[in-house]
């Protein structure tokens, strides 16, 4: 009996050891090749993988898009057409993570973007080449050097009544609301003020020209990259914030002087 013992232990002792030179090995193997694969991948040129053609923005538009929006842009009951919309709508939509819709509602939100950069302009390609419409402006449109007192001044008549003065945004009807601006990119002030998103109307030629356009978003991206002149801005809420702030430190206060006195009198 005492002879077989230690032959025993020694078998149990060499299949643990036979498992964890197989688990070894494999994790070798398995780190060498996810390291190679990683070489090879940064080597290889990726301009040709990820420059994309109109014809797949057609592939990718009608395996993700036509649902809604019929194979053609004609529309269906759950999407409207997308006829004259044109590139820059598309860009918009997508870029901002609006599109594709998850679910029907009041508006549609903004949430994270579900495509590369190069489907979105293959898509919003592709749309244009089938029914033009609104197209990107030039670079100087969007440079944010224009007249921001001009600009502000026709944000305050045209936008503030939706957007907030401070261009907060704010509630609408219905459940609808004009988003914040605070961080929106000059392409997609550009692209709102153009294609009328949601519940916004559009600002043609006519209403507004491009010169006007530019001294709008130059006066946003002013409030974007400067602090309120008028220190701490309360939620840029305007007289309900205000008010509030007024009614609670201010008032709350005076009374709270009034007892102090009246009990130091007593």
């Amino acid at each position: 009996m005492s002879s077989k013992s230690p032959r025993q232990k020694s078998g149990r002792r060499s299949k643990w050891a036979a498992a964890a030179l197989i688990g070894i090995g494999l994790l070798a193997t398995g780190g060498v090749y996810a390291g190679a694969s990683a070489a090879m991948a940064a080597t290889e040129p990726t301009s040709a993988s990820t420059t994309l053609t109109v014809e797949d923005g057609k592939k990718l538009f009608q395996a993700n898009c036509a649902t809604c929006h019929g194979l053609n842009l004609e529309g269906t009951a759950d999407g409207p057409s997308l006829y004259g919309v044109g590139e820059l709508a598309v860009e918009f939509q997508m870029s901002t993570g609006r599109m594709p819709l998850q679910m029907q509602g009041p508006q549609a939100p903004q949430k994270p973007v579900q495509f590369t950069e190069d489907q979105i302009l293959a898509i919003s390609s592709w749309v244009q080449s089938i029914s033009p419409g609104p197209t990107f402006p030039d670079a100087k449109t969007l440079d944010g050097q224009g007249d921001v007192a001009n600009g502000a001044e026709l944000f305050r008549v045209n936008c503030a009544m939706c957007h907030n003065v401070a261009a907060a945004g704010g509630a609408l009807t219905e459940g609808k609301y004009a988003p914040a601006l605070t961080s929106t990119s000059a392409l997609h002030m550009y692209a709102a003020m153009v294609t009328g998103p949601q519940n916004m109307p559009v600002f043609n030629n006519m209403t507004l020209t491009t010169e006007e356009k530019r001294d709008i978003i130059s006066s946003l991206l002013f409030i974007q990259e400067n602090e309120s002149a008028g220190g701490l801005n309360l939620g840029s809420l305007g007289p309900v914030s205000e008010g509030l702030f007024i009614w609670i430190f201010g008032i709350g206060s005076l009374i709270g002087l009034t007892v102090w006195i009246t009990a130091k009198s007593n």
